[in-house]
């Protein structure tokens, strides 16, 4: 199910200045996020489960964009691609996985995504073919070159195979039932419905940083 508190979130873009720093001890395990995890990874680490088909996670990409410009030095936001929506195929979500991939190993992640929810939601367009996403991205003047050489690359099938294997291995658990889902040292869940909605960037890098740093 996906999570009905998106519908709410514009409201909040014109908070980023907000103090992210305030006191975290408000933050309450099984209210503000789920242990799903009895062990947290070795390092540091915060992963976005998201779709471009989803209306919600399009909402959610500007809190995205700017939680990972204010995540803690050597911490970056992994995103991963499902493709368990029913607006496409399989194989035409992870030919979009492909696309995002190619775009963050040649440093624009960001504005491929963007080009990619625009096309999709903002335009009400469709993907038929991989030509289709070759040719977005070329419009919007992304190296021909680049795509060419990348997209069927092994790097970048690798890539988007392990978003497939994280998808599998949450979804099996049961912890994966809906995007965009944050997922912090592989052991916190957000429940992003219960962050307040009029200052919902700020409770959010709070939450995340106070995850980050929480030692059991």
């Amino acid at each position: 199910m996906f999570h009905r508190t998106f519908i709410v979130l514009f409201a909040a873009l014109s908070l980023f200045a907000c103090d992210t720093n305030a006191d975290a001890s408000k933050f309450v395990a099984g209210e503000h996020f789920e242990v799903v995890a009895e062990k947290a990874t070795s390092k540091p680490e915060v992963k976005e489960f998201f779709s471009f088909y989803c209306s919600h996670c399009f909402a959610f990409e500007p809190f995205a964009n700017n939680l990972s410009k204010n995540l803690p030095q050597g911490v970056a936001l992994e995103k991963v691609h499902v493709d368990f929506l029913p607006a496409a195929s399989p194989e035409m979500q992870n030919a979009l996985s492909r696309a995002y991939v190619v775009g963050k190993n040649a440093g624009q992640g960001e504005q491929v995504a963007s080009m990619i929810f625009n096309y999709l939601h903002r335009q009400q367009a469709t993907f038929s073919t991989d030509a289709d996403i070759r040719s977005l991205l070329l419009v919007n003047d992304f190296d021909a070159a680049t795509f060419d050489k990348s997209f069927n690359s092994m790097p970048v099938l690798s890539a988007a195979a392990k978003m497939k294997e994280h998808q599998l291995f949450w979804s099996e658990n049961r912890v994966l039932t809906g995007v965009p889902m944050l997922l912090v040292n592989g052991k916190y869940k957000l429940k992003f419905d219960k962050l307040d909605p009029e200052n919902f960037d700020a409770e959010l890098q709070q939450l995340v940083s106070y995850l980050l740093a929480k030692k059991d």
